[in-house]
């Protein structure tokens, strides 16, 4: 009915509207503290563009939004229900530790120090990672083996994207569910490579509750922060593993979802994980990938794209900017579905012969 949807409608524009000024108003407090992003003696960088790209740069954040609203209406997922007051507590408390931690985070982009980690890794259990991984990505403080990184990371990343991370993650999900629309959820066992703390599987699950899902992540305190998430759907496991060496049989899955993970992965890295997602994959199965958008999708972005590597260490993502993941994966059998741009992610499926 037209009152229902309106009335939905002006919830969904309620929440996501108060979750944006508060993310967003955190991102330029924190801009404010940090002050420059270059040492001395480098060349200026000012991320601000130009007038009328930041008029585009704005469309198509409101974009992002009208295209979740259009999917949640469209049955593809539910509504977030993040904005509660049950919520309130833990959102002030990650806040305050983000302000915390920032001054380190600061102090590490203006030394370049993004290799920290290796020194915190004693004892051997370095050598259990591969080189790639021992960095502070994003100059986070203990990398992807500090517990309390793990809490941290995403209000990290929602101050980062001024509120959009979300979002953009459910746009994914959105090709996910068109992608398996008609098929009986309990059938399509899915693998999330990369899980992290388990933020987008539990997107998943909110839409799928009855789906078997295993998230695989390299990292032991994000993957126990996943299982504490996800402990209300007993059908999902959490395993501690590299993408690039999945323990799992060949065939066993239909689909495979990875937010996130190709940026920083070494180019040949990223063959040896497209390979073991083909592996994994059986015959028809799909699978959606999601990370930063690439130089020439969104060429009001493309100066701040050059800069990220340097501002917030991702020493892979100047090769990534130019990869042509069409081609990578055909290289291991997955041919290329849809491509759809969400803000600063794009999003891209692919299915196994």
């Amino acid at each position: 009915m037209p009152i229902a949807r309106d009335l939905s409608r002006a919830r969904y524009a309620a929440a996501q509207g108060a979750r944006v000024a508060w993310y967003l108003g955190q991102y330029l407090l924190a801009r404010r503290i940090s002050g420059p992003f270059d040492r001395p003696g480098e060349p200026k960088f000012k991320p601000q563009a130009p007038e009328g790209d930041q008029t585009r740069i704005r469309a198509a954040f409101l974009d992002l939004f009208a295209r979740d609203r259009a999917n949640i209406e469209a049955g593809l997922y539910p509504a977030p229900a993040d904005m509660r007051v049950a919520n309130a507590l833990s959102t002030l408390r990650n806040s305050a530790r983000f302000f915390r931690d920032l001054p380190k985070v600061d102090a590490r982009r203006l030394q370049r120090a993004g290799t920290e980690v290796r020194e915190a890794v004693k004892d051997g259990a370095g050598e259990r990672y591969p080189s790639y991984y021992l960095q502070n990505f994003h100059y986070q403080s203990g990398g992807w083996f500090s517990k309390e990184g793990a809490k941290l990371y995403d209000t990290q990343v929602e101050i980062l994207f001024g509120g959009a991370a979300d979002a953009m993650r459910r746009i994914a999900l959105g090709s996910l569910a068109r992608a398996i629309k008609g098929t009986d959820q309990r059938r399509v066992k899915l693998l999330d490579l990369a899980c992290g703390n388990g933020r987008f599987l539990a997107q998943i699950l909110a839409a799928f509750p009855r789906m078997p899902a295993t998230g695989l992540d390299l990292s032991p305190a994000y993957c126990a922060e996943a299982r504490q998430r996800l402990a209300a759907w007993p059908q999902v496991e959490i395993v501690t593993g590299a993408a690039e060496a999945a323990p799992f049989e060949a065939a066993s899955t239909e689909a495979v979802t990875c937010v996130y993970l190709f940026h920083e992965l070494p180019p040949r890295v990223r063959r040896e994980v497209a390979r073991e997602i083909a592996r994994v994959l059986k015959p028809g199965g799909v699978f959606v990938l999601a990370d930063s958008v690439q130089s020439g999708d969104a060429p009001d972005l493309d100066r701040m794209l050059e800069y990220f590597p340097v501002g917030f260490h991702e020493p892979y993502f100047g090769s990534y900017l130019g990869e042509d993941f069409t081609a990578l994966f055909a290289e291991s059998g997955l041919t290329h579905e849809e491509t759809e741009l969400a803000f600063l992610t794009k999003v891209m499926r692919f299915r196994k012969a």
